[in-house]
């Protein structure tokens, strides 16, 4: 049996491995950036109470990174099938996913009076810890929403 491949096969095919790596980059830079904007708004430093095994700081911190994520795949998802202007308008929707999704966060937490220090600090398990988690990923698939 003979399989025939498009003229193009080979073309299409490096062209995908190149989107997908441009893709990756973008979604890496906008992970990155997503995760420097929670910690920079978030009292304490999230990466080294992660980094100390304190509970509450790595469940925010993963629920916010999911979050992120939510935001950045629906950002590619619905992104032009131009490259160009697919990675454009990812890194724009991204952008501005992030910066809502933070903003949402802290308002919730504002509206809550929640002592977002004192739980991400804390050495036990602080059941407020999910409500913050609980709002990171909420908000997060929100965000994601709006942009689809």
């Amino acid at each position: 049996m003979l399989v025939a491949l498009s003229e193009t096969f080979g073309t299409d095919l490096v062209r995908g491995i190149g989107a997908i790596a441009l893709y990756a980059i973008v979604g890496l830079l906008l992970m990155l950036l997503g995760f420097y904007a929670i910690d920079f708004t978030t009292p304490g430093k999230l990466s080294d109470l992660v980094r100390q095994g304190l509970p509450n700081a790595v469940i925010i911190t993963a629920s916010g990174l999911l979050s992120m994520a939510f935001i950045i795949v629906i950002a590619i998802w619905t992104s032009s099938t131009n490259l160009a202007e697919g990675l454009i308008t990812s890194l724009v929707y991204g952008l501005i996913g992030i910066v809502a999704q933070v903003g949402a966060v802290r308002l919730l937490e504002w509206v809550t009076r929640i002592d977002v220090r004192s739980t991400i600090e804390s050495k036990t398990l602080a059941p407020a810890s999910f409500i913050v988690a609980s709002a990171h990923l909420a908000l997060g698939l929100v965000v994601a929403v709006a942009i689809s």
